[in-house]
């Protein structure tokens, strides 16, 4: 045949959010958008906050429009270098170079430029995901052509399990994912979480004679609701990339606009920066787009008003607990992850669906028997799902 086989594959069955959320759509315009509960896709519904409208706008009229819309540097413009890497000093302490900054589009061609840029070809690299994680951590790692590894996690406070790392890790392991706070659970990793995890890959670092690499996946970083921090992973391990996404941030998952950081204290950084740049370059993903880059640079400190998120958690978490739903309360990002009522969540997923509601069974983030309701919704889809979630439950429970 005359096509990659594995790509064809990708591409004629797309993920299971996708397939969810498409199906979605179809139905909506057959019943109606207002009669569809759509849980599904991890799309903001929170707008962008008005400063970013405002310096589009202000860009269209008083930037040169040939500058504006042409090519920047490869690795990014280097005033937004500037922008970014001054904003990671003043927030977190790092000492952090415009030079170890590489503007990308947004956070999976930061991942996969990272894991490009470290799995060596024709090797048996392996790379650690802790569960539960994105599914498309196992599309990117094995592009890279290395071995997904799952950790399990603690149960309960879906937290990762220090020993169960410290199992998994081996020779092989070139890096680690870390997702916090967390998609699918909104769990945040806690500091003594963080300090286990990177202990442990110091040690296991010394003891195969390299480097295992931590990336942190942070497009929900701003994305949190207590008094809980999010440990910012540079300050605990220098062997860190962080991978970031203003999709989340600013609602503009669709503008695709994320950065890549490398801590200025990592052995090698400067090598590593290049390799990142050569992957960027090998993958396509040069000169992120650069309008985009321009209003990030004016907007760096600018965030969305999370409250409707906050309002939509405590709604849906006090309702389905009540109803007899387990569920992981989320400090963070905007997903309720969800025991299912049966040992099957596809067959859970296919009752749900059957009242129009349509929830992301996990089995692919890693743990079975989990559904995934994404809450970045209007407050009246939420309200509208109640009666629904509820008469699921009563099947199942009586």
């Amino acid at each position: 045949m005359g096509y990659n086989q594995k790509m064809f594959g990708l591409g004629s069955k797309r993920s299971v959010i996708r397939e969810i959320f498409e199906y979605s759509k179809t139905r909506a315009s057959e019943i109606g958008a207002e009669n569809v509960f759509d849980f599904s896709l991890g799309n903001p519904s929170v707008p962008a906050p008005s400063e970013v409208n405002e310096t589009i706008k202000a860009l269209l009229s008083e930037k040169d429009s040939v500058s504006l819309h042409g090519y920047t540097s490869a690795q990014g413009d280097l005033s937004v270098r500037e922008a970014v890497s001054n904003n990671i000093r003043s927030r977190f302490g790092v000492n952090m170079s415009p030079n170890l900054i590489y503007m990308t589009c947004g956070a999976a061609a930061s991942l996969s430029i990272c894991l490009k840029a470290l799995v060596e070809e024709n090797s048996d690299d392996e790379c650690i995901v802790f569960a539960p994680f994105f599914t498309e951590y196992r599309v990117f790692i094995e592009n890279a052509g290395a071995r997904v590894v799952i950790s399990d996690p603690v149960q309960g406070t879906l937290q990762i399990d220090a020993k169960d790392l410290e199992a998994k890790i081996n020779e092989r392991t070139k890096a680690v994912i870390v997702n916090s706070p967390n998609n699918p659970s909104g769990v945040v990793y806690t500091e003594e979480t963080i300090k286990a995890l990177t202990d442990i890959l110091k040690k296991k670092s010394e003891e195969y004679g390299h480097v295992i690499y931590l990336i942190a996946d942070e497009p929900y970083r701003e994305l949190v609701y207590t008094d809980v921090s999010v440990p910012y992973l540079m300050n605990y391990y220098k062997n860190t990339l962080v991978c970031y996404s203003y999709s989340k941030s600013l609602s503009l998952p669709g503008e695709r606009i994320g950065y890549i950081a490398v801590c200025p204290d990592m052995e090698d950084c400067v090598s590593i920066y290049l390799a990142v740049c050569g992957a960027g370059r090998s993958l396509g993903y040069v000169c992120a787009p650069s309008l985009f880059q321009h209003v990030i640079g004016k907007c760096i400190d600018a965030k969305v008003d999370i409250e409707v998120y906050r309002e939509n958690r405590d709604i849906l978490y006090n309702s389905l607990t009540s109803y007899g739903y387990e569920c992981v309360k989320p400090d963070g990002a905007f997903y309720l992850f969800v025991r299912a009522l049966e040992e099957d969540a596809y067959k859970f997923y296919e009752k749900a669906k059957a009242h129009e509601v349509l929830v992301v069974p996990c089995d692919d983030f890693g743990i079975k028997g989990y559904v995934r309701i994404a809450y970045c919704v209007d407050k009246a889809r939420v309200l509208g799902a109640l009666p629904a979630f509820k008469a699921i439950a009563e099947e199942y429970l009586g």
